[in-house]
C-alpha cells in the first residue's frame, strides 16, 4: 500500500493567521483553489483507488478534482483538525500565542493530556489517529490519497515514524504539502516529505 498524505490548500483564515481547528469549517481561498488545481495537474495520472478526507470542507475542496473522476471517497472525523477550543475563529494575540506555546511545550515534555481551554489534547488526537491507522491497515487498496490538516498531519506522520505525538513539532507541513509513504511488511517507508514541487511548477507555468 502507498499512502499519499496531503494537507489542505490555503484558506483565508490561514492567510490572516486566524485559528481554525476542527470547529471552524472554512473554504479554500483563491490561492488554495490554485494549489489544489496544481496538485491535481501533477498527480492526476496516479491510479488512486480511494480518497479519504476529514469531514471539513477545506479537505474536500482540495481533492475535488480527484473526486470528479468518481474515485471512491470516504469521509472520517478521525482526520479532522485538532480542536483548539476557545482559540478557534480568533486572531493570534500575544496572550493566545503564549497559551499555545505552553501547550506545545507540555506535549514535547510528554504531557499529552495538556490542552487549550475546551480544546482537544494530543492524547485525544493520537487516539483517533490510532483508530484511523488500524482501519487503514485493513484496506485492500494499493494507492490511497488522504487529505487532512496541519496538526493532524504532524501527529500522524510522527506516529508513522514511530516517534509519537511528543515529536510532532519536528514534522514539516505546508498547504498542499505531500507525504508519500509505502506500507511494507508492517513498516512505513517514507519516499517524499512535505513536497510542494507542484506549486513551483504551477508558478513557472503562470510566468510563461
Amino acid at each position: 500500500m502507498t499512502l499519499y498524505i496531503l494537507r489542505h490548500g490555503e484558506t483565508e483564515f490561514n492567510r490572516l493567521g486566524i485559528v481554525q481547528g476542527s470547529g471552524v469549517d472554512t473554504d479554500l481561498n483563491e490561492t488554495g483553489r490554485e494549489q489544489a488545481r496544481a496538485f491535481f495537474e501533477a498527480y492526476q495520472e496516479i491510479d488512486f483507488q480511494l480518497v479519504v478526507t476529514s469531514k471539513l470542507r477545506r479537505t474536500h475542496q482540495t481533492v475535488r478534482h480527484f473526486l470528479e473522476k468518481e474515485i471512491p471517497w470516504i469521509e472520517t472525523p478521525d482526520l479532522n483538525e485538532i480542536s483548539w477550543g476557545d482559540h478557534e475563529g480568533k486572531p493570534s494575540t500575544p496572550e493566545r500565542m503564549a497559551d499555545f506555546r505552553a501547550t506545545l511545550e507540555h506535549w514535547k515534555q510528554g504531557n499529552l493530556d495538556a490542552a487549550l481551554p475546551n480544546g482537544e489534547s494530543a492524547r485525544q488526537l493520537q487516539d483517533r489517529l490510532t483508530r484511523f491507522l488500524e482501519w487503514l491497515k485493513s484496506r485492500s487498496e494499493k494507492r490511497i490519497l488522504i487529505a487532512t490538516h496541519g496538526r493532524t498531519m504532524r501527529c500522524f506522520v510522527a506516529m508513522l515514524k514511530g516517534l509519537g505525538p511528543a515529536a510532532m513539532e519536528g514534522v514539516s507541513h505546508a498547504n498542499t504539502g505531500l507525504y508519500v509513504i509505502h506500507f511494507r511488511k508492517d513498516e512505513f517507508v517514507f519516499e517524499v516529505e512535505n513536497d510542494t514541487s507542484h506549486l513551483a511548477q504551477e508558478e513557472a507555468v503562470s510566468q510563461v
